[in-house]
């Protein structure tokens, strides 16, 4: 069982040839709003990736609640965590450039009335969390799991001690495991990490990610050439299927192929839970 404790965000994305600077207005070529939020979207990688997911957060009393709620559902995840507060759901404004760069704005909304109480009793055997939620909840939830405990440190913000002490493996991008080491580069950035979490992955786009671990294994898988057309949850769909494929039991290396492969599909699809891509497509993808 996989519990993913996390936001869930209705992402209303902009489609443009070039996102634009500040005071400047520019014309979009498609509209569209998908069922997203950082947790959702692992939640919903994971169930498509063949995982038994449950998912733990909250939705406003709006019609975008309703939504959510409903592709959760519809994903095969386990909703009955899932609580219904007075007011509006979070939301994310996404612009989408071609070439599938993104820039996007978080707004909680519900995810904000999610609080420690939530994250009481919460089991499984891998827990996957994310900063879209208040920290002392994330943090509640991370101390009292008795699984592994598997954070996407995004958005960048300063993570507590009593949070990295409860983490069992850590999974930023290359850009977040700058922000919390200071170090650019991937490699020493992950090594500055393993002194913090006994395993670490760092997702380095179409570069493929970085695995380390304190026992002193080292690996890099090679991202897939593709097209891409949108990178939205491209990371939220690594973690998913890196969760499944975890807690199947298989090696580190065949995670990170299996992952990577999943992310791969999944940019060459427009928005967040809509590109992720079924189990049988991912495998097909592994070969």
């Amino acid at each position: 069982m996989i519990t993913v404790f996390g936001s869930a965000n209705m992402d209303l994305v902009a489609y443009v040839e070039k996102a634009p600077e500040l005071g400047e207005t520019v014309s979009g070529r498609s509209f569209r709003t998908i069922c997203g939020g950082k947790g959702a979207n692992q939640a919903i990688a994971s169930a498509r990736a063949g995982g038994d997911v449950r998912f733990v957060g909250a939705v406003g009393d709006d019609g975008f609640g309703r939504e959510l709620r409903e592709a959760l559902d519809r994903s095969g995840v386990d909703t009955a965590g899932l609580r219904t507060v007075e007011g509006p759901s979070g939301i994310a404004h996404i612009v989408v450039q071609d070439g599938g760069a993104n820039s996007i704005i978080v707004v909680p909304g519900a995810n904000g009335a999610v609080t420690e109480r939530d994250a009481a009793g919460l089991t499984g055997d891998a827990l996957l969390l994310q900063l879209e939620l208040p920290m002392p909840a994330v943090v509640a939830a991370a101390r009292g799991f008795p699984g592994l405990v598997v954070l996407t440190p995004a958005p960048a913000v300063p993570l507590p001690r009593e949070l990295l002490d409860a983490v069992g493996l850590l999974l930023p991008n290359e850009h977040e495991a700058a922000a919390i080491t200071g170090l650019t580069t991937p490699g020493e950035a992950l090594e500055a990490l393993l002194t913090l979490v006994p395993e670490v992955v760092v997702t380095i786009g179409a570069d493929g990610a970085i695995y380390g671990s304190r026992d002193g294994s080292r690996l890099r898988v090679p991202g897939r050439k593709v097209d891409a057309i949108d990178t939205t949850a491209a990371g939220d769909t690594f973690a998913g299927a890196f969760a499944v494929a975890r807690t199947e039991g298989r090696p580190a290396r065949e995670c990170l192929e299996f992952a990577t492969a999943a992310a791969a599909l999944s940019v060459q699809r427009p928005g967040a839970s809509t590109s992720m891509p079924a189990r049988a497509e991912i495998d097909a993808e592994v070969g």
